[in-house]
């Protein structure tokens, strides 16, 4: 089983997170919603597998290309 880290692209707050960990996703499922610049912005599973942890949480600032959460795939 691999390791997946899932980023961030760009920078914002977090206004909402859709999975906990143990989660199992597909890809394109929304994992948490960024907002910045008053815009909504989803950071989607770029593949399927499950949540092994979320590293944010609502109203956490976020920096382009940080990690936000990880899935074992």
């Amino acid at each position: 089983m691999a390791r997946l880290e899932v980023e961030s692209e760009v920078t914002g707050n977090v206004w909402k997170v859709e999975v906990e960990a143990g989660a199992q996703v597909e890809e394109g499922d929304v994992l948490l919603i960024l907002e910045s610049m008053k815009m909504e912005i989803p950071v989607e599973a770029p593949q399927g597998g499950t949540v092994a942890e979320v590293l944010v949480a609502v109203e956490d600032s976020v920096s382009e290309d940080q990690v936000v959460a990880i899935l074992d795939t």
